[in-house]
């Protein structure tokens, strides 16, 4: 996919640089989709020192996340968001492709 249609809010950008500031070496945020969770498949998020070779990079500023070829195509039309609330802190993913989801924001269905 060459041009993903895949966002990076503004919240979420400077929540990345914060992260990665603190992480010598690291410098982007991975997020993966994997089956698994309580709607069927879920978002994994972790830090990368670099993007793979299937890796689609998606920037603001700054602060970039990496996304497989695979993990892209569930994640088609997202937002990376992130959100902090009297429920606490979290990256979400607002994504237009899932048709169900659970409340922990981290599981959904397409």
């Amino acid at each position: 996919m060459t041009n993903p249609n895949v966002t990076l809010s503004d919240a979420a950008a400077k929540r990345i640089r914060e992260i990665l500031a603190g992480e010598e070496g690291k410098q982007a945020l991975r997020v993966s989709v994997e089956g698994g969770g309580c709607s069927g498949f879920s978002y994994k998020f972790d830090l990368a020192d670099a993007p793979d070779v299937d890796d689609t990079v998606i920037a603001n500023g700054e602060a970039k996340v990496l996304i497989d070829s695979l993990s892209l195509v569930y994640m088609d039309g997202s937002q990376i968001d992130f959100v902090d609330n009297l429920l606490g802190q979290s990256f979400q993913i607002n994504n237009p492709n899932a048709v169900a989801s659970c409340g922990c924001g981290t599981s959904f269905s397409v």
